[in-house]
């Protein structure tokens, strides 16, 4: 018989590590959710969809804070982006992973419409997010207290020494000393070159909670995990160019907002008896995670598929133009022209509203001061923008408040 030293420092420690077998209700929801997330943003064009996935990384930070007991509002992170930190030393702190979050999702992002995306298990992979995220942390946001020492993180690398081992809650990880081999473990177990769509699918609730369940970090796991969850979707052929968002499926569950601690904890169940598969961990704990999981992103899909269906995007720009005090009826003519066509000129605006030169040239500054409207150069052509001030209005929904 295997000892529990042996179990717990073994990398088939986290066994099974995927499921082998389809349950029907799971690939049932497989099924809706490669369905949902190829028409989520296919209406709109790819220049539109580019500058909501940008909102979406901001979304997907805020929640993923938010999962770490962090609500950082979404003008701060968008704050923070441009490099106006609050003087506070807390609330910069959080800025700073915030910014760090919005970056490396956009890198993540960059690889993937470039095809260039690396296997998101691998420990290559993992590290360098883990790296991105913290390379430009201040020290005090790398030191770690442990109950056995106080020491400095380095960004990239995994817990390696006897300060670094830790107990999470009830769960206690394997020792720092084992980290690598448990990592090239779950590199293998969870390829996507070796598995189908479906399987693949399923792997990012699997790999999420395994990852965890590792915990290769000394800090940072549930933020990096997040992250490979959000390049395992896009390598997965579900991501939709960024236009979903994980982390926010996660941070409200589908029940109860306790939903995504409680089933984390779940999954952690050793294995229950001789019917409960032949792993260290439990099978229907694994079962049930990755239902809920799948429910919990199928959930999201839907939910910004009709945010950014072009019919009621439309109809929310309007709004926005009717509350405002600043714009003219004939903004949302040219609001419309961006959403649809993802650019045009600035010398277009005369035809577009139908008002003369001046009177044009007007109503397009007034757009631009706003924010909904914006171009890479000063005189450039301009494409549709979503500041962080048009939120309640143009998505709602989207935060708790923004």
């Amino acid at each position: 018989m295997k000892s529990a030293k042996y179990i717990i420092e073994n990398p088939d420690r986290i066994e099974p590590a995927r499921l082998e077998e389809i349950p029907e209700v799971i690939a049932d929801v497989v099924a809706s959710l490669s369905a949902a997330s190829a028409v989520l943003g296919s209406a709109l064009h790819p220049e539109t969809a580019a500058n909501l996935a940008a909102l979406v990384r901001i979304m997907n930070t805020y929640y993923s804070n938010l999962i770490e007991g962090h609500d950082t509002k979404p003008r701060d992170i968008a704050r923070a982006l441009t490099g106006d930190l609050d003087q506070d030393a807390r609330r910069r702190n959080l800025q700073i992973e915030a910014a760090a979050h919005v970056r490396v999702q956009a890198e993540i992002d960059r690889m993937a419409a470039d095809d260039m995306l690396a296997e998101p298990s691998s420990p290559e992979f993992i590290c360098r997010l883990h790296k991105m995220f913290y390379q430009d942390a201040p020290e005090e946001l790398l030191r770690i207290h442990s109950a056995k020492a106080e020491f400095i993180m380095v960004p990239g690398e995994w817990r390696s020494r006897l300060e670094h081992d830790v107990t999470v809650g009830r769960h206690t990880p394997p020792s720092s000393d084992r980290v690598d081999d448990f990592m090239q473990y779950f590199a293998k177990r969870y390829r996507f070159e070796e598995m189908g769509k479906a399987t693949r699918i399923m792997a990012i609730a699997s790999a999420h909670h395994r990852l965890n369940y590792i915990h290769p970090f000394p800090d940072g796991n549930g933020r990096v995990s997040r992250l490979m969850s959000h390049a395992m979707s896009l390598k997965a052929g579900i991501g939709a160019h960024g236009l979903w968002s994980v982390s926010r499926g996660l941070a409200r569950g589908i029940e109860s907002r306790t939903d995504y601690k409680r089933m984390m904890d779940y999954a952690d169940t050793p294995r229950q008896g001789d019917l409960d598969g032949r792993g260290n961990l439990s099978l229907k704990a694994l079962n049930e995670f990755t239902l809920w999981f799948l429910r919990a992103c199928l959930d999201q899909v839907n939910f910004m598929s009709a945010l950014f269906d072009l019919d009621n995007l439309t109809r929310r720009l309007g709004s926005y133009v009717e509350q405002s005090d600043t714009l003219k009826p004939e903004a949302l003519m040219l609001l419309q022209e961006a959403l649809i066509r993802g650019r045009f000129e600035r010398g277009e605006a005369p035809r577009i509203t139908g008002l003369p030169e001046r009177s044009a040239r007007r109503v397009l500054n007034d757009v631009t001061a706003e924010g909904l409207l914006a171009s890479d150069t000063p005189k450039g052509s301009v494409s549709l923008r979503f500041p962080a001030e048009t939120l309640e209005i143009l998505f709602p929904r989207l935060y708790p408040r923004v």
